[in-house]
């Protein structure tokens, strides 16, 4: 069935003295060993630096054993060193545990027990998989609660875009391959869990078995192995293939359920001996087309549902009590998609189940259409109400969620469609809900969050405002813009603060403290900046942000405000193609937030006709090093021929500029106003 797949070896970290590895075996015996296994209890009694002592037991669970081998391997470079009632060899981080006479016999469900002290650098993780004379114990493990083990995985973090790739290989789309130097990067950022997204679909041979390739399924668990050699919870899917081949479930019923039927077969096999660490999805974002309607594709994602948990639980092993994780259809909080998940998961009657959901949040916002550009209170009520049905549905009735993929689907094209302070907003908020309503969240990064290789965060503020929310609130603000306008004279600002259950504590100009009473005051919630402080502050001013001031408060991360000099853009006219078209735009120290569109009849041009302003950076965008306005192919394709469309731009100052372009053909002709 599974070809050429190669021994596993699988790691569960243990580091703190104390700690016990159970394991117990599935794997049908040879002649000579158990025939029903062993279980092995793996104790670290004592740990320091460089240095530890740890106590085995090994259970006989079939027939009588004369003379045994007991085999492991160390998942971070330990060294075995002196052993008692065992004789140990080690070659190439491989342990072999040999008896000695005195107990070279162990009775069918009698335990020998012996021990042994060794050596450690940047780890000391406890071996995952053992076997008795051939035979894989099947490691155990602290078997914990459905909804505690839920707990432990927060916060989790998605790689994205690399196994998931629909190409033949990982870096099909554009992402490194996977090494464990970024996994050790990813739990130094303070992550308890990898959300593993994989497709299979390019990896499939022909029916009626749909074999996984060896040598790609080998890889799977090759980074499996080594996220959980880090302590990390795994949690593995069938990803893409959702839209690939099973979406055509309605009208290819018994083709779909066989292949997806065989995956996960083989994925139950191959991963029967891995820890409890490791958790399993049945597949992302169900979705079906040419169905009856939606009872249809709900009855049909919960006939997967059920399939993929008969499948892993009859495979045995730690599969028997693993924790599975079944999505709604679409994986959406909608409450019609939400109760068929709960009467199917409580039908189960199965205490190792979780649900899942996705969010990224309000859709005006979260791509920066219909005038969508803050985090007001449209945004904070989509994200209590989408949490509160989560809670109410799932986790009031004991079925613990994991919110798989969260994010901003303007991320999709880059992290710049929403104004940073209304994008920090939005992360305070999300995290801290979620936190209340028990919800473990796991953010989506397909490489545009943390650096494969560089190990860095292209949005070092993003993350410290995403990271503070696991466990606290921070202050923000209505706005971390403080406009000046050049052509007039500076006056004092007032913003109103966030302070979300926090207290102000001061404002500071890098290093230096701001004098409160003098560059500003503070009125409950109310920050007013001074004048003579701002005047000091712009220098020069020359357009652009002329400072950044930080004000902390209580707890959480800062909040910045950009004190930034800015007169109303200027825009030229210009001519060119629905495949490339720039007005030429002197921003002189403004950022845009967004744009109108109507023809003269004040009816709405442009896609996404029902409303006046257009998607950011889909429609339009600005290009600030350059100077240039961008219009992009995708709007012109909406705009009528001939008919002359009005333009209306919108600054985060609050000024206003109107433009004028006609489509003729494939020509476009722009003027200002």
């Amino acid at each position: 069935m599974f070809g050429a797949r190669r021994n596993t070896r699988t790691v569960l970290g243990v580091a703190l003295a104390g700690i016990t590895v159970l394991a117990t075996a599935v794997a049908p015996a040879t002649a000579v060993a158990a025939e029903t296994g062993c279980k092995v209890t793996y104790s670290v009694t004592g740990q320091w630096q460089g240095g530890f002592k740890a106590d085995v037991a090994v259970t006989n669970l079939g027939a009588a054993v004369d003379g045994w081998k007991l085999r492991w391997e160390w998942p971070s470079g330990q060294q075995a060193g002196n052993a008692w009632n065992a004789k140990i060899t080690e070659s190439g981080g491989q342990v072999t545990a040999a008896n000695v006479g005195q107990n070279a016999r162990i009775a069918s469900q009698a335990t020998v027990k012996f021990g042994f002290t060794g050596i450690w650098d940047h780890a000391n993780t406890a071996p995952l998989s053992f076997s008795l004379n051939g035979v894989t114990c099947v490691h155990g493990g602290k078997q914990l609660t459905a909804t505690e083990q839920v707990a432990a995985m927060e916060p989790g973090w998605n790689l994205g875009n690399t196994l998931d790739s629909t190409g033949s290989e990982e870096t099909s789309w554009g992402n490194p391959r996977i090494t464990e130097e970024l996994l050790d990067n990813v739990k130094a950022q303070g992550f308890r869990s990898i959300r593993l997204p994989v497709t299979w679909s390019a990896h499939l041979g022909q029916g009626p078995d749909f074999q996984i390739e060896p040598a790609y399924l080998a890889r799977v668990e090759e980074v499996v192995r080594w996220a959980l050699a880090r302590d990390l919870y795994v949690l593995v899917n069938i990803h893409h293939d959702s839209w690939q081949w099973i979406w055509r479930m309605p009208a290819e019923h018994d083709l779909v359920r066989t292949r997806f039927d065989k995956i996960w077969t083989q994925l139950a096999g191959a991963f029967a001996e891995f820890g409890p660490r490791l958790t399993f999805e049945s597949w992302n974002e169900p979705q079906f087309t040419g169905s009856t309607g939606k009872p249809q594709e709900i009855q049909l994602n919960n006939e997967l549902n059920a399939s993929f948990r008969d499948i892993v639980r009859r495979s045995g092993g730690n599969n028997a009590t693993r924790l599975l994780v079944l999505p709604t259809l679409h994986t959406t909080s909608e409450q019609a998609y939400i109760d068929p998940v709960v009467e199917q998961i409580r039908g189960f009657g199965d205490p190792n189940i979780a649900a899942t959901v996705h969010y990224y949040g309000y859709w005006p916002f979260s791509v920066n259409i219909a005038g969508g550009t803050r985090f007001d209170a449209g945004v904070q009520k989509d994200i209590t109400d989408t949490f509160d049905r989560v809670h109410n549905s799932f986790i009031a009735r004991g079925i613990p969620v994991i919110l798989g993929e969260y994010g901003l689907l303007g991320f999709d094209r880059h992290t710049g469609t929403i104004e940073q302070g209304e994008k920090l907003k939005f992360f305070e908020y999300l995290g801290y809900y979620a936190r209340t309503k028990k919800i473990t969240t796991m953010l989506w990064d397909n490489g545009q969050h943390l650096g494969r290789t560089s190990f860095q965060w292209s949005d070092p503020q993003l993350f410290a405002q995403i990271k503070s929310s696991w466990t606290t609130r921070s202050g923000t603000a209505f706005t971390d813009q403080v406009f000046n306008a050049k052509s007039s004279d500076i006056t004092a600002k007032t913003i109103a603060l966030n302070l979300n259950g926090t207290s102000f504590s001061g404002l500071y100009n890098g290093n230096i403290a701001l004098t409160r009473g003098r560059d500003y005051t503070v009125d409950g919630d109310r920050l007013t900046l001074t004048a003579s402080a701002l005047t000091r502050l712009s220098g020069s001013r020359g357009y652009g942000t002329n400072a950044v001031l930080t004000a902390k408060f209580s707890q959480g991360v800062p909040w910045r405000f950009y004190v930034i000099t800015h007169d109303t853009p200027v825009l030229s006219g210009a001519t060119g193609t629905t495949a490339k078209f720039e007005i030429p735009t002197a921003f002189r120290g403004d950022q845009l937030a967004t744009m109108e569109a109507k023809y003269d009849d004040g009816t709405f041009a442009g896609p996404n006709d029902w409303t006046s302003f257009k998607e950011y950076d889909r429609t339009f965008t600005p290009n600030y090093p350059d100077g240039k306005t961008t219009l992009t192919p995708d709007f012109f394709g909406a705009v009528k021929d001939g008919q002359r469309v009005t333009l209306t731009f919108h600054y985060w100052s609050g000024a206003k500029v109107t433009y004028y372009v006609t489509k003729s053909g494939g020509a476009v002709t722009g003027t200002t106003a």
